[in-house]
């Protein structure tokens, strides 16, 4: 039997009736205990939230290990009976995380931070490839990265806070506080990138893989995914169709998950395109928190545009699709 066969049956006999994104959320309550409520996340951008929003009134855990995709990762039977022992599970939703269907999670515990958010939601697009330890995989369905509009991870920010409400009534002010100002953060995130994209000149947008869907579409740059890995030199006709694609009239910029090969990025900038490395930020190595990664992010652009060396190199990518 493969590993890809024998994972969803260990999780299917840990955890028996799927569930599903609709499920209704009214979080389960525990007697009162000296511990503190355990939340449990799915991808870095959530557990951020839960930190920011309850730290110190919750425990969270985040336990994806570093270098691992989340979107891809398949949990232990032993794991999973850890998240269904939690007293909160964050998930994304978009059909982020696919091992939740397969791991029986109280509708009680289990919310999913896009509710609601359906009409906000996009499409994947239809590609299949392989990277990482997650093997070969699909873009389909709905684009899972929603955070990386800083907009709609406000929102998931609010669901979390009420979610947090529930578990901890007592503490309803004081997550009301950090939300307003977490929110606070992400809407200046949210008008510092505005003002980058819309500032003259303009640039055009090239996506190395197809996960900034959600960028692309909050700040209108109409770009073209190529599906590309780091660590992977393209192939001719994969060259071929980004020299047909770029727009030498205006910058053009490539955005990266991770530093692609000095190869590749001397030819890249050979054609006059400037390599960026923009993480998606589900599951960096640098956890030093999602507003300051967006600030990176951005710090990344400008240097980018600016035609300076792009600073520091990051690793192989551990956060896309």
């Amino acid at each position: 039997m493969t590993r890809g066969v024998l994972i969803p049956m260990l999780l299917w006999l840990a955890a028996c009736q799927p569930t599903g994104e609709n499920s209704a959320s009214p979080v389960a309550k525990r007697p009162a205990e000296a511990r503190l409520p355990v939340v449990y996340a799915v991808s870095y951008p959530l557990a951020w939230m839960a930190e920011q929003l309850g730290g110190g009134l919750v425990e969270v855990v985040f336990p994806v290990p570093t270098a691992v995709d989340p979107a891809h990762w398949q949990p232990s039977p032993e794991m999973v009976l850890e998240y269904q022992d939690a007293d909160l599970v964050l998930a994304n939703g978009a059909n982020y995380a696919g091992w939740i269907r397969f791991a029986s999670l109280s509708p009680g515990k289990l919310v999913y931070t896009t509710r609601g958010l359906g009409e906000r939601l996009l499409p994947a697009g239809e590609v299949t490839h392989s990277h990482g330890p997650g093997g070969a995989h699909e873009h389909g369905g709905a684009a899972s990265h929603t955070w990386l509009d800083p907009t709609l991870a406000g929102e998931q920010a609010r669901i979390v806070a009420e979610t947090l409400t529930q578990l901890v009534p007592q503490s309803a002010a004081e997550f009301e506080r950090r939300l307003d100002q977490l929110v606070a953060e992400l809407d200046g995130l949210d008008r510092a990138m505005s003002r980058f994209f819309s500032a003259p000149p303009p640039v055009q947008i090239f996506y190395s893989h197809p996960v900034y869907q959600y960028l692309d579409a909050r700040f209108h740059l109409h770009g073209h995914a190529f599906n590309w890995e780091p660590e992977i030199e393209p192939d001719e006709a994969e060259w071929r169709k980004l020299e047909a694609a770029v727009d030498r009239s205006r910058i053009t910029l490539m955005l990266w998950e991770a530093a692609p090969l000095d190869s590749v990025a001397a030819r890249l900038h050979a054609m006059e395109v400037r390599p960026i490395v923009f993480e998606t930020g589900a599951n960096p190595e640098q956890k030093d928190g999602y507003d300051s990664l967006l600030k990176r992010n951005l710090v990344g652009l400008q240097v980018g545009r600016s035609g300076s060396a792009v600073p520091g190199k990051a690793k192989r990518p551990m956060g896309g699709e």
